[in-house]
């Protein structure tokens, strides 16, 4: 892809997704991620009506009378992205591409995020961290998010690994953060790194997936290549034993994402390439 041509599908992806940002989202995600964001403020003595669970024990003990913990709204949050541009996701025979879908998604988010004057950093990975954009304000900023989302390839093989990016997540940023996992989770387990991101961080993931991932038609002999592993092979999709196969394999790594997430405490969303994003996310939104 020539640079005019990443700009003018830069261009493209903004006035769209900056115009379902600033329309739909923007009020949404201020009243869902406003507020979440609490640093310690001072300590006073107990009054009636406090939550009990702000009691500071160690001065409590120390005056022998109640004093709680007071917090108070952050003014500006971190809004993490962990972006999925392993090779499995310039799949797609719908409406589009996983790897278009993401760009969309994560445009609009970064836009939202903006919108309230929040900084966006932005992981990328494969099987591996391919680049990291540490959290800053701005359009321009965001611009730039939105250049590598649509011109940054993955190197070597490109396969995919979410747990490299969570506990790449984990290492480099100290600050709670609203964290974004946006993959089509055909990856090794990362049950583990998971569970220490949502409890440090808010996380939501967003399951990128295309009709043809969960089920093959049946289209006879058909010569394929796995995208990540570049393995040639013939199948035969006329074979209902093939087609149940296949249907399984998808079926058990999606059932691995739900529970992993259920476990952790963390939010999960499933967004197939052919339907509608901006309903999905309004419907989170306003659910949370």
């Amino acid at each position: 892809m020539t640079t005019a041509e990443i700009l003018k599908k830069v261009r493209r992806i903004e006035i769209k997704t900056k115009g379902l940002s600033n329309h739909i989202f923007a009020g949404e995600y201020h009243s869902t991620f406003k507020g979440r964001g609490m640093s310690f403020c001072e300590v006073r003595e107990y009054q009636p009506g406090d939550d009990v669970k702000f009691i500071d024990w160690n001065v409590t003990a120390r005056f022998s009378h109640p004093f709680v913990k007071v917090f108070e709204e952050e003014r500006e949050l971190v809004v993490m992205l962990l972006v999925d541009i392993s090779s499995s996701s310039l799949f797609g025979t719908q409406k589009q591409l996983k790897r278009e879908l993401i760009t969309e998604l994560s445009a609009v988010l970064s836009f939202s995020a903006t919108t309230n004057n929040d900084m966006v950093g932005v992981i990328f990975f494969s099987d591996k961290i391919e680049k990291y954009i540490p959290p800053k304000k701005g359009k321009g900023h965001i611009l730039r998010i939105i250049r590598e989302l649509v011109a940054l390839e993955p190197t070597n093989n490109g396969g995919t690994d979410v747990r490299v990016a969570l506990e790449f997540l984990n290492n480099v940023l100290k600050k709670r953060s609203i964290t974004f996992l946006l993959s089509d989770f055909v990856s090794t387990p990362y049950e583990q790194a998971l569970q220490l991101a949502a409890r440090k961080h808010d996380l939501v993931g967003i399951h990128i997936y295309d009709k043809y991932d969960m089920e093959l038609p049946p289209a006879g002999l058909i010569q394929v290549m796995d995208a990540e592993t570049k393995e040639m092979l013939w199948i035969d999709t006329d074979d209902k034993g093939v087609r149940t196969q296949y249907a399984a394999a998808f079926d058990k790594k999606y059932k691995y994402c739900m529970q992993t997430f259920r476990k952790s405490g963390g939010s999960l969303l499933h967004v197939r390439t052919d339907q509608d994003y901006v309903k999905i996310l309004q419907t989170y939104f306003k659910g949370r």
